[in-house]
């Protein structure tokens, strides 16, 4: 569902980008969508807290508690992503985290957690070959919509500077 969020919202923004400024904005756009899904995906964390506890390993210290704290770090990550001063940082954190969150992922899988009912009747293995492309989907999206236009932008002052 995360993804379903993500793109919906993302081509919405689009076109209200489109309407509302003369232009097309796919990056910010891309950016609002992705902000939107880590609202939904850090309000989950309170939601099935019991659940996402079950996707980590019984020696995991603190799970309840770590569990509501990446609650508030993908709540923090959306505002981020918007806030222009914080975007670039922000980005290249989010990748580190859905790089860090992959094991627990493939932990819930590999143990049928159902972490919405906080049961063992979850997809199991088998979710894993959807789970872990669109792990590096959202990776990608973050570097295509935050990383590679500052990178390229950044190219294109220091060319203007040097042609004056």
């Amino acid at each position: 569902m995360p993804e379903i969020v993500l793109l919906f919202v993302f081509i919405v923004s689009l076109l209200i980008l489109r309407k509302t400024r003369g232009r097309y904005e796919p990056a910010l756009a891309a950016r609002i969508g992705m902000a939107a899904m880590l609202v939904v995906t850090g309000l989950a964390h309170f939601g099935f807290t019991k659940g996402m506890e079950m996707m980590l390993p019984d020696f995991a210290p603190f799970k309840r508690e770590l569990i509501l704290f990446t609650g508030i770090i993908e709540l923090a990550a959306a505002a981020g992503l918007l806030l222009p001063r914080f975007t670039r940082l922000t980005a290249w954190l989010l990748i580190v985290f859905f790089i860090l969150i992959l094991p627990a992922n493939i932990y819930g899988a590999m143990h049928h957690i159902n972490l919405q009912t906080a049961t063992y009747d979850g997809d199991g293995p088998g979710y894993l070959w959807f789970r872990i492309p669109l792990q590096l989907f959202f990776i990608a999206w973050i570097y295509l919509s935050v990383i590679l236009p500052s990178v390229l932008m950044q190219r294109r002052l220091e060319e203007e500077e040097y042609r004056k």
